[in-house]
């Protein structure tokens, strides 16, 4: 198996097994047995268990803000787009394996004792915030409201976790709908 091939198969089972399990509660041998590679190859490719997290969060990332611009682009009016980011979270909210935000998991089991992970989560946090307020921009509205629906959508992120939930979604596309004022 070449080095792409066994990376790609030691992400994937990570990205199962952290998301699913913790970080914590997941062993390099957890990683080994779900993704086939061994060992001494996953220890190759990632020297620390810190840099395979690194790796997932971060290649979940690309495909977590790949997925919400998407199905974003899909609506045309700018407000609608907005509030489009509240709809797309409640539909991951409501998948079945749905277990909470990767990264605010992350950041709970690793962020005070790790500079990396702590880096990842802080990237894209960062990157999750400029994009809405490329979207408040194009939208034309008051560039301190991007703050505001960040923080609608963190909070709903929390939320769902917790309950197990996609109903927080709807409850905070309905107050950044009122803060967006008329349509």
């Amino acid at each position: 198996m070449d080095s792409a091939v066994a990376r790609e198969r030691a992400l994937d089972a990570a990205e199962e097994l952290f998301y699913g399990q913790g970080v914590r509660s997941v062993g390099m041998d957890d990683v080994r047995g779900r993704s086939g590679v061994s060992l001494k190859r996953l220890y190759q490719l990632f020297p620390a268990k810190e840099q395979l997290v690194e790796a997932y969060l971060e290649r979940r990332d690309a495909r977590w803000r790949g997925q919400l611009a998407e199905y974003v682009e899909r609506h045309g009016e700018p407000r609608e787009r907005i509030l489009a980011v509240f709809d797309w979270l409640g539909g991951w909210f409501g998948e079945p394996d749905f277990r909470g935000c990767a990264w605010i998991n992350a950041y709970g089991e690793l962020g005070a004792t790790s500079a990396r992970v702590a880096g990842q989560v802080r990237a894209h946090k960062r990157a999750f915030r400029e994009y809405l307020a490329s979207l408040v921009a194009a939208a034309g509205l008051p560039a301190a409201l991007a703050g505001q629906l960040y923080l609608l959508a963190e909070g709903a992120m929390v939320t769902a976790g917790v309950t197990r939930s996609a109903e927080p979604a709807a409850e905070a596309r309905e107050a950044a709908r009122l803060l967006l004022g008329p349509l």
